[in-house]
């Protein structure tokens, strides 16, 4: 049968794939297609393979979408709409560059669909632009080339693929959209990591541009044939690598010690190398703040793989659950909710978590403090639990309130009389003293270590000018003593 009889069937979405650059690169079957059909709508009429056509066809095209549409995120969403709109009222024969499966994202969409309106769909290959592109670049496509479209990647904050393998970005059609795509791959990828954009491939204007990465955007070559090439990084630097070196450690032929780990024999760890990466960022100094997220995140993934080797649970379990409880917390970003401020922000962050606490078994419900570790020192642990308790409600009208409970502790403490009711009373002093804190928002516990840090290196100075002194500290007077100190708070 042939393709006029298939074409006259009621309501069928045809998609052929144009090829990459040249009408004699088309594959026969889709040049009898096009030989026998009136007319076409492709995505883009800016394409070579179109000059060569038949001079009967009709060809029309979305052009105007891209050339109105201020949003990249609403360019394919258009073109699919007119496609699926056509489609359900009769015959369309959609074209697209290269092959319909490879790089195209309308397709993918349009298929999804068509299958919804039962609208049937015919594919109609091509030569894709990955091999002629890879042939010009002289790379392989493996290992693990990503290929990604790049409104889709305008629309990310952050690369979908591992900068740990090649990448290749179609449809990198204007400056406008290779700006924001520089910016979601430079959340990845250094500023000065050298790509090549690729434009005309295939065609005799085929021209290669080697460069920076933050310099794409201002190539005078960018136009409809233009495509991005990302080579890998130098080092591993992805969260998969990470975690095959973590199972690689873990395995049967692994290092002895680390086979030998549990969940409780590492809880250690990861607390001391919690309060180290809180150091590093008590200190200010991101040198030490990478290096220790660095081991915490050991932790975290090296914790996940004994899960993993114990049957437990997955990392994809791991990242899936708190990032499904990110969307769902955050339906002003992710939804249609609209909060103007970061205080309805928490207020409608505690309303989902109190619903997620009910949805839960009764054996698994927790109240509104419940969820805090009970391991945190107790300066957090008590600010923690008053700006839950704030959060609904619970809390003191004004600072005045504040300043006479501190008052009232010290009063307290003052009529104390057996070490019992001292140390109840101290308890509450220090408790409302982390509230004052809390209103003044200082984070109690940061405050504390900081004054603690600097006793440490007064006291230390006081200890070196003795030692320069030939004496004891034993032996100095009190008085000896606070002269240094106040000539340390001075230096």
């Amino acid at each position: 049968m042939g393709y006029a009889a298939d074409y006259n069937t009621s309501m069928t979405i045809t998609i052929l794939g144009l090829g990459p650059s040249q009408a004699d690169q088309l594959t026969r079957e889709a040049w009898e297609v096009l030989s026998t059909a009136s007319e076409i709508w492709a995505r883009t009429s800016r394409h070579p393979t179109l000059t060569g056509l038949p001079p009967t066809l009709k060809i029309n095209s979305f052009d105007s979408i891209y050339e109105s549409t201020e949003k990249f995120e609403d360019v394919y969403k258009q073109i699919v709409d007119r496609v699926i709109e056509l489609g359900s009222k009769g015959d369309i024969l959609y074209c697209v560059p290269g092959h319909p499966a490879v790089g195209e994202s309308t397709v993918e969409q349009i298929r999804r669909r068509a299958a919804d309106l039962t609208i049937p769909i015919r594919i109609i290959g091509g030569l894709s632009f990955v091999e002629p592109t890879l042939l010009a670049l002289n790379v392989d496509a493996l290992p693990n080339l990503a290929v990604t479209d790049a409104l889709d990647l305008a629309t990310r904050n952050h690369p979908s693929f591992s900068p740990d393998s090649p990448a290749l970005i179609a449809q990198l059609y204007s400056a406008a959209l290779a700006t924001d795509v520089k910016l979601t791959l430079m959340n990845q990828y250094e500023d000065d990591h050298q790509v090549a954009l690729v434009h005309g491939v295939g065609t005799p204007e085929e021209k290669i541009e080697r460069l920076p990465l933050y310099e794409i955007d201002r190539s005078p070559h960018i136009a409809h044939l233009t495509s991005l090439y990302i080579p890998a990084i130098d080092r591993a630097g992805s969260f998969e690598s990470f975690q095959n070196t973590i199972a690689r450690l873990r395995a049967p032929d692994g290092c002895p010690w680390d086979r030998e780990q549990t969940h409780q024999t590492l809880r250690t760890n990861l607390l001391e190398e919690t309060y180290e990466a809180l150091a590093a960022i008590d200190a200010d100094d991101p040198e030490m703040l990478r290096e220790e997220l660095g081991d915490l995140l050991l932790q975290v993934v090296l914790q996940t793989q004994i899960a993993i080797d114990d049957g437990e649970f997955r990392m994809k379990d791991v990242i899936g659950d708190i990032n499904d409880k990110l969307i769902r917390r955050h339906p002003h970003v992710f939804g249609d909710l609209k909060l103007s401020n970061s205080k309805e922000v928490i207020s409608n962050w505690e309303k989902l978590k109190a619903a997620e606490r009910d949805n839960k078994p009764e054996k698994k419900k927790n109240g509104l403090l419940s969820g805090v570790p009970i391991i945190l020192p107790a300066l957090s642990l008590s600010q923690t639990y008053q700006e839950r308790a704030a959060r609904v409600g619970f809390d003191w009208k004004d600072l005045s309130g504040v300043l006479d409970k501190v008052r009232e502790e010290i009063i307290e403490i003052q009529k104390a009389e057996s070490d019992e009711e001292r140390f109840g009373e101290i308890g509450d002093l220090l408790f409302v003293l982390v509230n004052f804190a809390r209103w003044h928002k200082v984070d109690a516990e940061s405050a504390l270590r900081e004054t603690c840090e600097k006793f440490a290196k007064r006291f230390g100075y006081i200890e070196a000018k003795a030692k320069e002194q030939g004496r004891e500290l034993k032996a100095m007077t009190l008085e000896e003593m606070d002269a240094l100190w106040n000539e340390a708070k001075r230096k």
